[in-house]
């Protein structure tokens, strides 16, 4: 890690033990930095296309912009890019068998509810839902004039099935028909809470 390599150090050193699940924060943590590493390189370019262009987006739809940006760099590296820090770090494991590939709709959720630990269901399902919602809130905000429902709706699904092939070809993870299920419900409220933010915005103004 380039930014938390010390505090993970640290987390590791003294609450490894203590803490169940210590690798999702190891996971939370190498995924922040990455996000950060990547972000900076996206800042770098767009202020130099900002300064190159004429007409600019208002600083609300700019900072939007920029959310919108990190949060998906965050989660693809949470999901797909695991491994990896850099590009010449990835490998394809294009011999793995298609039996890996869950399509099996709510298999594996309810294997997870019937589990000793609920903690897996919850990551699975909530966590899944969590995840794309900004997605659905912060796409339309971007590209106001063109995401309608269906549209924000889909390219969720798009996304999330893109981030399954990847982790399907980099074996960063577990394919699954029902990430894709949760992730676009999580698209799908995003979007609902967009429509909201502009209702609430409009009466107020």
């Amino acid at each position: 890690m380039l930014f938390f390599g010390p505090l993970y150090n640290w987390l590791a050193a003294h609450y490894a033990m203590q803490i169940n699940h210590f690798a999702l924060v190891k996971l939370i943590l190498t995924a922040l930095d990455k996000t950060i590493f990547y972000f900076l390189i996206f800042a770098f370019f767009r202020l130099l296309w900002l300064f190159g262009v004429r007409h600019r987006r208002s600083l609300a739809s700019e900072v939007s912009v920029w959310l919108l940006v990190f949060y998906m760099l965050l989660v693809f590296m949470g999901t797909t890019f695991r491994d990896a820090y850099f590009p010449w770090q990835i490998e394809l494991h294009l011999h793995r068998p298609l039996s890996d590939i869950n399509l099996v709709f709510l298999k594996e959720t309810w294997k997870m509810i019937y589990a000793p630990s609920h903690l897996d269901f919850y990551y699975n399902s909530l966590g899944n839902i969590l995840c794309f919602l900004p997605f659905g809130f912060l796409f339309p905000i971007v590209f106001s004039k063109k995401a309608t429902a269906a549209k924000t709706i889909l390219l969720g699904m798009g996304w999330s099935i893109t981030i399954e092939i990847c982790q399907f070809f980099l074996a960063t993870g577990v394919t699954d028909i029902d990430d894709v299920f949760f992730n676009t419900v999580g698209a799908s409220c995003g979007y609902l809470l967009y429509r909201l933010f502009k209702r609430v915005k409009k009466e107020i103004s």
